[in-house]
């Protein structure tokens, strides 16, 4: 690795974008001979050549020479930039003589009758950290504070509290903090006043507070900026003092009713994070709600639904009283609102207002009927799965949705259409009172309906509650309207025959043929028909054309996996109509014609995917199944029946059961773990508790307080140490002179490493410098500063990192210090490897959901498997724990002893990143080991190849060391 450099960098406070190659001689000659315009061109290249990391010490009397005395304001305010970024010290250290000449312009500007020029040059002294350079400028820039304009003022303000903050301030304005108290008592100006209570917040809180509790009244009628800050304050105040809440919350109420959104916001998140009492939970949610409703911009509303989700977490029972005002968020035309506050409502809907919630779903699937808007299909989507929760949820609802839902079987969305179909089946499995009256209605629409995968499933619960023999009877007669006359096509030699047969055009049969045209829709749409003509007698003349049924149209299209389906409902229906057909007094030729025309229909399915002369060919797995329906019914048996007509049905409610299951262990994770008390714990009655001039919400932290004493509850901050030591990463040796150690805390976008440094030499080192460096999707957002280690000292520093993406990254770098033996010495750290798994957490999703992403993301890692592990159900949960990942694949399909798995597996990133893996192992009979592979899709680069990693490391087994 190599050593880093040892030199402090200095921050940039700007940047200037410049790319012209130009001479210093150039622009001493321009300072030297040039108007106004010409300096400052030149002062302007001068500027940007030293930020691009250039030293011209030449230049540096030109500028003294002729450009401090200028009157131009242009010109002057570049000399406060090109003074603010060069060197004005030497290599001791010590400031350069002719820094005076500086401090000099410097007065003469303090005191200069153009409030920009004072204003400018206040600004600049907030960047300067030199005392020599300050201090003779201290009288000027107090007068400043009594300057007729708030500019002047304003920005002096910020000077002296900058001047106040760095090392040996305070000795150079000794009474800062009384100064600018008695300045905010007389001040007008609202910007300055903010000024000047935040020097008072940052430099002497106590007079800060003081100010603010003789003002009390006047708070309301303060400016939104001076109102944020007194917020900034009062979470300070309480987080150092929290029995002062009483007095603070009161200001926080208060607040709560002024017009500013910002302030409201900040009020909310105050009252959050200082009580957990219902009732401050139930205004600062209230206070989100009216943010949603009355602010325009998408990101403010996604911000706020953040928050209300936050506040979800912790007091569900307060926010499910708001749902409704959460809910009016839908009328948001973007989705990604839509979606996350329909999600954010189904977590808390209850039986109190499912109801409304139901009514108001209803009313937006109506609504996006009439929407013609490009995202219209995909919102109607979410609305569809957002009722089929509530239905599932509480099967009570079911009944006043699913009528008005299959009305969208046929929709343009085949994918909103899909869901409806899904919905409908479980709900029909589910709900038996409702059985009869959803297959009734699915068999009047089912002819609107254009879609494969639609049409699949319809036909499957056509199949299975299609009980009676009359129900029997009109599904198959629903079928065979949607299917057509047979045979599906003509082939040559019969088309042949019948031209030469006698009179041939006279004949009756007609020969069915299909054709494909383009048509468009009446939304202006491009769509492909299929066309049947029927050919009848010559007499009658040339071809007539016609759209073809639903399920006909389909097939000629080539969909032969639909046939099977089909298939395998006229099956289902004529088994079925032979059991239930004697006990209704139908006749057995009845029933053999029924039979005879599924077979016929399954008989031209199959010819036409052989012989019907159609781009694509029958595939082999829907050819045997349909082969195997037809042999069913040539020679059906009891067992076959009990397969097809009970088995099927019992392996979908298995289906739900497990669903259902992991609905409930999801529901008991969101919830989290209860608390367990004892029998004999004590209990604090809120009715029972002395008032004593409290408001309500100090008397409800009272309770929560006393009631988390009584039973034990402890935060994250009261972890015990042992959880803690894990956590803690070893960066030296014992042996070496620095011994350092950290404690790595991954908190979503943000990395912080404690490290502790220990001085083990026999000398005090100075210059202790923690230099770290970062690989990846990592940056480190400040220097740690330089300390003094005297023998045996231990120091802790703090480094912040920003983290961008779930790429995992390195931490590296080294201790730099300086004895009386050597300028500088190093020691090398430890790499620290920030995990995958601290950024991602197990999450669920649909299979239909699942099923679409891994087809959109275009990121793929193929892993093989290679592990010591002989078992391929052991393998899947070693996996999934080493992972961090939910496996969405129910039990019950992970059981028996195939020797086989398949699994999908579902994780998400503090990111928003979507994580897929699926899971496909066989064990090998021969040599017992498990093989195969494990594939990973994600939508960006960095987590496929992460995650690729973390299982390749993983998947060969439990360390026997580790005792697992």
């Amino acid at each position: 690795m190599a050593t880093l450099n040892a030199v402090v960098e200095r921050g940039c406070t700007m940047l200037v974008h410049f790319d012209k190659g130009v001479s210093a001689s150039e622009i001493k000659e321009a300072l030297e001979t040039g108007g106004e315009h010409e300096k400052a061109d030149a002062l302007k290249k001068a500027i940007a050549i030293l930020l691009s990391g250039e030293q011209m010490p030449q230049l540096f009397i030109t500028v003294i020479r002729y450009v401090l005395t200028t009157d131009s304001k242009l010109v002057q305010k570049l000399l406060l930039l090109y003074i603010e970024i060069i060197e004005k010290t030497d290599s001791a250290g010590k400031l350069l003589p002719e820094m005076i000449l500086i401090c000099q312009n410097l007065r003469n500007n303090l005191q200069h009758p153009n409030e920009f020029l004072r204003g400018s040059t206040l600004r600049f002294l907030c960047r300067i950290t030199e005392p020599e350079i300050i201090e003779p400028l201290i009288p000027s820039i107090l007068a400043c504070l009594e300057h007729r304009h708030a500019f002047v003022r304003r920005n002096a303000v910020l000077a002296i509290d900058r001047i106040y903050q760095l090392p040996g301030g305070d000795l150079l304005l000794q009474d800062a903090p009384e100064t600018i108290e008695r300045f905010l008592e007389q001040e007008a100006d609202l910007s300055a006043r903010r000024n000047a209570f935040l020097m008072l917040y940052n430099n002497a809180q106590d007079r800060a507070v003081s100010f603010l509790m003789a003002n009390l009244e006047q708070v309301a009628n303060w400016g939104d900026i001076l109102q944020n800050v007194v917020l900034d304050l009062i979470r300070k105040v309480c987080r150092t003092d929290p029995t002062q809440k009483g007095k603070y919350i009161k200001i926080i109420l208060m607040l709560l009713g002024t017009n500013n959104t910002s302030v409201i916001y900040e009020c909310a998140n105050t009252l959050t994070a200082l009580s957990s009492a219902p009732t401050a939970v139930k205004a600062a949610a209230n206070c989100y709600c009216q943010l949603l409703a009355s602010q325009s911009d998408n990101n403010v509303k996604l911000i706020v639904l953040d928050r209300l989700a936050e506040l979800k977490n912790d007091h569900r029972h307060v926010m499910q009283e708001l749902v409704m005002d959460i809910l009016r968020a839908v009328s948001t035309p973007d989705l990604d609102i839509r979606k996350k506050t329909l999600d954010l409502v189904l977590d808390l809907v209850s039986n109190r207002n499912i109801d409304e919630v139901v009514l108001t779903l209803k009313k937006e699937i109506t609504k996006s009927q009439g929407d013609a808007g490009e995202k219209s299909g995909e919102y109607r989507q979410m609305l569809v799965q957002a009722t089929h929760a509530c239905a599932v949820k509480f099967p009570a609802v079911a009944g006043s949705v699913v009528h008005l839902l299959m009305d969208f079987l046929g929709d343009v969305n085949s994918a909103a259409a899909f869901d409806v179909a899904m919905f409908v089946r479980e709900i029909a499995q589910t709900n038996d009172a409702l059985r009869d009256s959803i297959l009734q209605r699915l068999l009047d629409s089912f002819y609107t309906i254009r879609s494969s995968r639609v049409c699949g499933t319809c036909l499957w619960i056509i199949g299975e509650y299609s009980q009676s023999a009359t129900q029997v009877e009109e599904a198959f007669a629903c079928a065979k309207a949607s299917l057509g006359a047979t045979p599906f096509f003509e082939p040559p030699h019969a088309k042949a025959k019948r031209e030469r047969s006698p009179g041939g055009g006279n004949s009756k049969i007609a020969a069915v043929t299909a054709g494909v045209k383009n048509v468009v829709l009446a939304d202006g749409t491009y769509a492909t028909q299929t066309v049947v003509a029927d050919h009848p007698s010559a007499a009658v003349g040339n071809a007539v054309g016609a759209v073809a049924p639903n399920l006909r149209s389909l097939l000629l299209a080539g969909d032969f996996f639909l046939g099977s389906v089909v298939s395998t409902t006229l099956t289902k229906l004529a088994l079925r109509y032979v059991e239930t057909a004697p006990a209704a007094g139908i006749e057995p030729e009845a029933i053999n014609k029924l039979h005879a025309e599924c077979m016929l229909y399954i008989v031209c399915m199959l010819r036409l995917g052989k012989e019907g002369g159609l781009p694509t060919t029958i595939d082999d797995d829907s050819y045997d199944r349909m082969m195997l329906c037809v042999k069913t019914l040539a020679e059906p048996e009891t067992q076959d029946r009990d397969v097809w007509l009970r088995s099927c049905k019992a392996a979908y409610e298995g289906l739900i059961v497990d669903r259902k299951r992991q609905a409930e262990a999801l529901d008991g994770d969101k919830l989290g773990e209860k608390i367990d008390a004892q029998a004999d714990d004590l209990i604090d009655f809120t009715h029972l508790k002395s008032r004593k001039g409290l408001s309500q919400v100090e008397i409800e932290d009272a309770v929560a307080t006393d009631l988390k004493r009584a039973t034990g509850f402890r935060t994250d901050s009261d972890a015990p140490e042992e959880k803690k030591l894990n956590r803690v990463v070893q960066l030296t040796g014992f042996s070496d002179p620095v011994y350092a150690e950290a404690y790595v805390t991954v908190h979503q976008y943000d990395i912080v490493m404690d490290v502790t440094v220990v001085n083990r030499t026999q000398e005090t080192l100075q210059n202790v410098c923690l230099e770290l460096a970062t690989m990846g999707d990592l940056k480190l957002v400040e220097r740690p500063q330089n300390h003094t280690l005297a023998v045996g000292e231990t120091k802790q520093i703090r480094a912040n990192i920003k983290v961008s993406s779930t790429e995992t990254g390195v931490i590296f770098g080294n201790v730099v210090y300086e004895s009386a033996k050597s300028d500088r010495e190093v020691v090398v750290l430890n790499d620290v490897h920030i995990d995958i798994m601290d950024y991602i957490s197990p999450a669920s999703c649909g299979d239909t959901e699942f099923r679409s992403m891994w087809a959109e993301f275009e990121w793929e890692n193929k892993v093989a498997v290679n592990t010591s592990i002989t078992d391929v159900r052991e393998f899947l949960d070693h996996v999934v724990a080493s992972t961090n990942m939910r496996c969405l694949t129910p039990p019950s399909a992970l059981e028996g002893d195939c020797g086989f798995l398949a699994a999908n597996l579902y994780a998400k990133s503090v990111f928003g990143e979507d994580a897929l893996v699926n899971v496909s192992v066989e064990k090998d009979l021969n040599d017992g080991k498990v093989g195969g592979y494990i594939r990973i899709r994600s939508k960006t680069q960095g987590i496929a190849l992460s995650l690729g990693d973390k299982i390749t490391l993983k998947q060969r087994g439990p360390d026997p060391k580790d005792g697992k």
